[in-house]
């Protein structure tokens, strides 16, 4: 088993660097960019004509602008604008924001606490109840509680977490003013004197994105658990095992259940994106300013570095999800021999 988790690791660097490839190539290969964006803006306060990047109509001089490319490395040629970009990345370095002209590194490193708590809260929620919700619907399947969550849980599932985010803040914040329309914490948050205070004010404000964040991933892992250990309590091994005189409740906790996790451990690793990036579209909606926000913005200014660094991060994240679901499956399941 060793030697196929070494493999693996080594398999990590050449799918690394192909992916930065896509990233750095997306990047340069889409139009606009920050010089494209300052000169939109020069115009958007000046007359409003047609953008002309050189020419009569542009705001800037030739001069000026390649000073602009230079100044922000896109005179380089690719390759070796790449070959920086990916050298400075391995040193963790990950550059300087074009919008904001700060280092990359510093305002993920700001952020990465919100997304961290909603990532937490949304991973140990998913788990902790899709788990027994799926275990308790498959031994009750047909009942008017299976068939009722059953409604919930497809239309939940049906409706993407943006869409549900407006409905909600709709319904709950602009009518019924019951929740914050949004944000992290309130305003006055730093008058709290008291910690229960803070928490309180924080998890008011999470209420509604949570709803959000949790929606889909949770039908999935709840029907997945569900559909599973139907599948396990009509194999014959089940069957046997009670034949020989083993409780029914014994023989599924003991047997069934453990077998079952099985596909829930595969999906195991992958939810280390929740603890970094959460969802875009959501945390635009509820104006939270974490990764995804910033993440949003980015790409909406064309603030390259930004965007790079994030998505570098999400895809080192990955590649170690997915490691880790290997060995997640190898510990539920013991027939599993990797590299046997």
């Amino acid at each position: 088993m060793l030697s196929y988790f070494l493999r693996r690791l080594a398999l990590v660097v050449p799918t690394f660097l192909g992916v930065t490839i896509l990233i750095f190539a997306i990047t340069r290969l889409v139009p606009g960019g920050p010089v494209e964006r300052m000169l939109a803006n020069l115009h958007s306060q000046g007359d409003g004509g047609s953008l002309s990047i050189s020419g009569s109509n542009s705001a800037l001089s030739e001069d000026q602008i390649q000073e602009l490319n230079a100044f922000y490395g896109l005179d380089k040629p690719v390759h070796q604008a790449y070959w920086e970009w990916l050298s400075n990345l391995v040193q963790l370095d990950l550059g300087e924001s074009t919008r904001y002209y700060e280092p990359v590194s510093d305002m993920i490193a700001e952020r990465i606490p919100v997304s961290l708590f909603y990532g937490g809260m949304t991973f140990f929620i998913s788990y902790f109840i899709s788990i027994p919700l799926g275990y308790y619907k498959a031994l009750k399947h047909g009942s008017v509680f299976d068939s009722l969550s059953s409604v919930a849980i497809f239309i939940g599932y049906a409706l993407p977490g943006y869409v549900v985010g407006v409905l909600l803040i709709t319904l709950f914040s602009y009518h019924l003013e019951w929740t914050p329309m949004g944000g992290f914490t309130s305003d006055d948050y730093e008058d709290f004197e008291l910690l229960s205070e803070q928490v309180a004010d924080i998890m008011w404000h999470a209420i509604l994105p949570l709803i959000c964040y949790l929606i889909g991933d949770f039908a999935t892992l709840t029907m997945t658990m569900k559909n599973n250990l139907m599948e396990n309590l009509s194999a014959d091994y089940i069957r046997t095992a009670i034949a020989k005189g083993l409780p029914f409740k014994q023989a599924v906790r003991k047997h069934a259940l453990r077998n079952s996790l099985i596909p829930i451990a595969s999906h195991f690793g992958n939810s280390l994106l929740f603890f970094m990036t959460g969802a875009f579209l959501i945390e635009v909606i509820f104006n939270i300013d974490g990764i995804g926000l910033l993440g949003y913005e980015s790409i909406v200014e064309r603030d390259y570095p930004v965007v790079m660094g994030i998505v570098a991060i999400n895809a080192v994240l990955l590649l170690l999800g997915n490691i880790i679901s290997d060995i997640c499956v190898a510990l539920v399941d013991p027939r599993v021999k990797f590299g046997g």
